[in-house]
């Protein structure tokens, strides 16, 4: 096994291990969180990284086995292409009237701490990876942990302050300012 080999495979191992963690972190606070909207978030973010996982899984032994890449992990699409719009839809049929509880907030905090991490560490290996496929893989990964970030960023800007959250999402302006 080469050195390039080696990174490689440690990289995609660590990255299956971070998944995993989302994974697990995401599917407990979908029961635990006590506004509905949030755990059917939450419940979404779960199946994404369960997509994540496979395609990983899939890369690992691709590498460990063939020793190469393939576009096989191309295929496995994550369900919510846009999770952002997704999100603000649901928000607007849930309505400015929510329950919050500080554990969900938590939770909240906690998932954009993750979803900051994971973005950091693919941006961290993108400058390492040499070959196209690895690239691309890496991109895509990074693209949709910060489309997770962003949109649990929002959801914490909706629980915390639901009319001004519904303001800027209606665009709306203020008459005489």
């Amino acid at each position: 096994m080469t050195d390039k080999e080696g990174r490689t495979l440690k990289m995609v191992s660590t990255a299956l291990e971070m998944e995993e963690k989302g994974k697990a972190f995401y599917e407990k606070a979908s029961t635990t969180c006590h506004d509905k909207l949030g755990r059917e978030i939450f419940r979404m973010l779960m199946e994404e990284e369960l997509v994540h996982i496979d395609r990983i899984k899939k890369i690992y032994n691709s590498l460990e086995g063939a020793h190469t890449w393939t576009d096989e992990w191309k295929e496995m699409n994550i369900p919510h292409k846009d999770l952002g719009k997704v999100f603000r839809e649901m928000a607007i049929r849930h309505g400015k009237h929510i329950r919050v509880d500080t554990s969900d907030l938590e939770a909240l905090d906690i998932g954009i701490d993750l979803e900051l991490r994971a973005v950091s560490f693919y941006e961290g290996h993108l400058d390492k990876a040499t070959d196209e496929h690895e690239k691309e893989f890496i991109a895509r990964m990074i693209g949709e942990e910060r489309t997770h970030y962003s949109t649990l960023s929002d959801m914490k800007y909706y629980l915390n302050d639901p009319a001004a959250w519904f303001m800027e999402a209606e665009r709306a302006g203020l008459d005489g300012a």
